[in-house]
């Protein structure tokens, strides 16, 4: 399972403007504060507007804020947003999948990985990360014993 650059900036551009409570920050700011790439944080800024989880406003005072309170959208929203499907097998749903043969199984593998991507991502708001306070399952997670263990290629 690999999270693109795009989608870590996306969740960290939107968790910013949770914690902002001082109305509309620039892309600038945004992109000074998680080190993002101001060009490429405007591109997912214009993507995240688009579905409606940022709106901008111009003027000497204006950027970005969120559309709605940040215990309203979850994280899973964000990455839809700017990649689309959380899991997807050759750009196809899981469920769309069809094998043969001895890898008959691999799709209920895949729909098993989405479903497990879903309840983490599905689950943790905006506002969780902004102030600290994972839901509990997923703070349980990251203590089992292999969480942090890096597997070889």
């Amino acid at each position: 399972m690999r999270t693109t650059a795009k989608a870590d900036y996306a969740v960290r551009a939107a968790v910013e403007l949770a914690a902002s409570h001082d109305g509309p920050v620039s892309a600038e700011r945004i992109a000074e504060a998680q080190s993002i790439p101001v060009n490429f944080l405007e591109n997912i800024l214009l993507d995240l507007r688009r579905a409606g989880i940022v709106e901008s406003r111009r003027g000497a005072a204006g950027g970005y804020l969120l559309a709605k309170p940040a215990d309203e959208i979850v994280v899973a929203d964000v990455v839809r947003a700017v990649e689309g499907p959380l899991a997807s097998v050759r750009g196809l749903s899981p469920d769309a999948l069809d094998y043969e043969g001895s890898a008959t199984q691999l799709r209920d593998v895949w729909v098993a990985l989405r479903s497990a991507v879903r309840s983490v991502l599905e689950h943790v708001t905006l506002a969780d990360v902004a102030n600290g306070t994972l839901p509990p399952f997923v703070s349980e997670l990251t203590r089992e014993p292999d969480a942090w263990a890096r597997r070889p290629r």
